[in-house]
Order: C-alpha cells, then sequence, then structure tokens
C-alpha cells in the first residue's frame, strides 16, 4: 500500500472530525505500554508493510520502529507516542478491525475512519454512559425508511460490535463503487431505507470485559466487589452488565416487573454481573439514551444483536407485528438461524420486547455464533458470513 500522503492536523479540522477525537479517551500510549487500542494501530501499521510483529496491544520496539519509519514517510517531526496527531495521520489509512477485541476507543476510531472515508454519513451520539463514554451512532442512506440496528448491550457478547460496523464498511464500499452487498446494489437500499446503527451500547462494560479500564478507578473496584457477591459467574469474562451491575437489556418497559419476579428467583437480587433488571425500568442511563432515541425516530424496523445461539427471536407475548414472521422467514434461510419464539424465563423487559410493544413492528434479537460468551474473535468471518444477509434484508424489507 502506498502510505505516502500530505494529509495533516489541520485538513482534519477541516473534515469537523476534531470533535470526535475528543470523545476518545486517554489515547496517549508510550513505549512499555500495554492496551488493546495498540493491537489496532499495529494492524493498521502492518497493512502499510511497516510493523512485522505480533499483534500483541504491547507497545515494544517493533512498534515504535514502525511509527518513526511512518512518522519519516509523512516528513512529521519524530514522535514515538500513539497520540490524536498520530491517529489524524493514520486516518485515511484505517478500516474496521476484525482480528482483535473491541473497547471503546477501538469502536470511535473505527468511526472516525468510516466517517472520514465517507463523509456523507452522519455520526452522532445517543447520550453517554455511565463513566462518560459517547453512545455513538451512524445513519446511512437518505430513505425514507428509518431502521434501527444495535450491538453490545451485553458486554461479554462485543463480538457483534464488528459485525455491525464491518457491514457499514462493506455497505459504503458498495454504494460508492455501484456494487451489490448480499446480491442486492447497495445505492438502492440507500435510496428507500435510512439506517441507524448504535454499535456499542454498554461501551463500559464491553472495556471491563477486555480490559480496557483504569484498575485503581472506583468503577473497577465497584465491578469487583458486585463480582464476588456472584462467585459463580467468571470475571470479567461473564460480565453482560452495564458497569453498575444492571443488565441494559432487562431495562425497557415491556412487563419489567415479570422480568423483576423471574430474575429475583433465579438470584440475581441486587447488582449483578448479569440478569440484574435493577430498581426500576430505564434506570440506567444507556437504557433511557436507547429508549428516548427511538422515541425521536420512526424506525419501521429494529435488529438488537446479541450472542450466542444461532437463532432469531421474532415475537414478544402474542404480539405478531405484520410481515413480521415473513420477513423473520427471510432472515432464517439466509442466515441458516432458526426463527424462534423467545422462552418464558428471557421475554420480558427487553429492548426487542418493548419496541414490538409500542410499536407493533418487526423487532427482532439476533443471536449470532455457537459456544461460550465472550465467542472468539476468530469466529467472526464464519459468523459474518452467516448475518450478512439478515442485515441486507432488515433494510431491504422494512
Amino acid at each position: 500500500m502506498n502510505f505516502n500522503s500530505n494529509m495533516n492536523f489541520k485538513d482534519i479540522y477541516i473534515r469537523n472530525l476534531e470533535e470526535d477525537f475528543v470523545n476518545m479517551q486517554d489515547i496517549n500510549f508510550k513505549p512499555g505500554d500495554r492496551n488493546p487500542f495498540i493491537s489496532y494501530i499495529q494492524l493498521i501499521l502492518q497493512s502499510l508493510g511497516l510493523y512485522t510483529g505480533e499483534i500483541d496491544g504491547i507497545f515494544g520496539n517493533n512498534t515504535k520502529n514502525a511509527i518513526l519509519k511512518f512518522r519519516e514517510n509523512q516528513n512529521e517531526r519524530i514522535n514515538t507516542n500513539i497520540d490524536i496527531e498520530l491517529l489524524s495521520l493514520l486516518l485515511p489509512y484505517t478500516f474496521v478491525p476484525t482480528t482483535i477485541p473491541y473497547t471503546y476507543n477501538v469502536c470511535e476510531y473505527a468511526l472516525i475512519g468510516l466517517k472520514y472515508k465517507y463523509p456523507y454519513i452522519f455520526k452522532g451520539s445517543i447520550g453517554k454512559s455511565v463513566m462518560g463514554k459517547s453512545l455513538s451512532y451512524i445513519k446511512i442512506g437518505n430513505g425514507a425508511t428509518n431502521v434501527l440496528y444495535i450491538a453490545s448491550t451485553h458486554a461479554n457478547e462485543w463480538i457483534t460490535t464488528p459485525l455491525v460496523l464491518k457491514f457499514v464498511e462493506d455497505y459504503l464500499s458498495a454504494y460508492s463503487n455501484g456494487d451489490k452487498i448480499y446480491n442486492t446494489y447497495a445505492r438502492d437500499i440507500y435510496s428507500t431505507s435510512s439506517i441507524s446503527i448504535i454499535p456499542l451500547v454498554n461501551p463500559d462494560g464491553v472495556d471491563l470485559v477486555n480490559n480496557d479500564i483504569n484498575k485503581e478507578s472506583n468503577y473497577y473496584l465497584d465491578a469487583v466487589k458486585i463480582s464476588q457477591n456472584y462467585p459463580n459467574i467468571r470475571f470479567p469474562d461473564g460480565w453482560k452488565a452495564n458497569i453498575n451491575g444492571i443488565d441494559l437489556n432487562l431495562q425497557f418497559p415491556a412487563k419489567w416487573g415479570n422480568a423483576k419476579e423471574i430474575k429475583f428467583k433465579q438470584g440475581y437480587i441486587s447488582p449483578a454481573p448479569r440478569d440484574f433488571v435493577g430498581d426500576t425500568a430505564l434506570q440506567a442511563i444507556e437504557a433511557q439514551a436507547l429508549y428516548n432515541f427511538t422515541l425521536s425516530n420512526n424506525f419501521k424496523l429494529m435488529l438488537t444483536f446479541h450472542s450466542q445461539g444461532k437463532v432469531i427471536f421474532w415475537q414478544f407475548e402474542d404480539y405478531t407485528p405484520p410481515r413480521a414472521e415473513g420477513i423473520g422467514i427471510k432472515m432464517s434461510k439466509a442466515s441458516g438461524y432458526s426463527l424462534e419464539k423467545t422462552p418464558y424465563a428471557s421475554s420480558f423487559a427487553g429492548f426487542k420486547d418493548w419496541f414490538i410493544q409500542n410499536y407493533n413492528l418487526p423487532g427482532y434479537t439476533i443471536e449470532v455464533g455457537l459456544g461460550i460468551n465472550p465467542l472468539p474473535i476468530s469466529d467472526f468471518d464464519e459468523i459474518y458470513s452467516e448475518v450478512l444477509g439478515i442485515m441486507v434484508i432488515g433494510a431491504k424489507e422494512a
């Protein structure tokens, strides 16, 4: 790849990306540091032929030397740090990574890269997490039919974030080149549908699972205490909740009391790594943000991605929204996933449940992959091939 570029920091500001960089947290890594985000930089430098070491998130000599070579090729001042200045210079070479664990910063930088390459998309925020991270979303298309896709509501199901982001990257590439995506011309979808995607509903929890959290912070120490009350749940791998120990997919006003009764009987009676419904519906600010964002938009279809099970859940109680089963059958055929009714013990207070109850429109929980959460990133390619059709069908059929 040719990595010579006249891009400089001022050019990035012209692109109005400075606010997006501000949303990224604690980006100042030096030789000797370890962080999952460093793996992303290693991947980019590797794609440029500058880094030949292991993708390990360790800022060693190989990473340092690759950064120095890159800066020399850019005629930039010598600086070995991974900082916002370096990120701005690397923007033209970003891509959606599909081989490394995701964190808030990995997701944000991938989104900024997509916005840089495809400036006609909209990037915004639906609110903030408990720890103050932006709940970012992007909107693609100018069609009249609005659809919503969300991912990583549960922390240890973070593999769903690269799934939706890879779809965005492939869809935008196909749109720009006049190509098809899953046997459909992207420009046809773009002209009829507008897709809003929230790739990381639970950034604090994902960062906890993937070890991008200050272990001296009160947030981490409180999470450890919560986990100690539930010793049978692996820590942090078993963590699904937000950083306060509230399960975000048990927070919506769709018979929330039923969910509380079920989960309390199961022993989840206080903040927990999973399955604690909270003290009230919509207590968690992340759930509030998603709820309000949905109310303020006219979505005709919703997909929420979880893992695992290779199943599509499409109903809430006796609600059978018009066309929902037919669309679900098409998704099932495209993916090989079974189309099923949600088991009773998981039937209440989920975002899908509330969406169907409130709008009587098609809403689906897509349980991707098989195994034990968090699913390994090595499963990504197989899972993506299974669910790509679901994402295209959702936009086409809404």
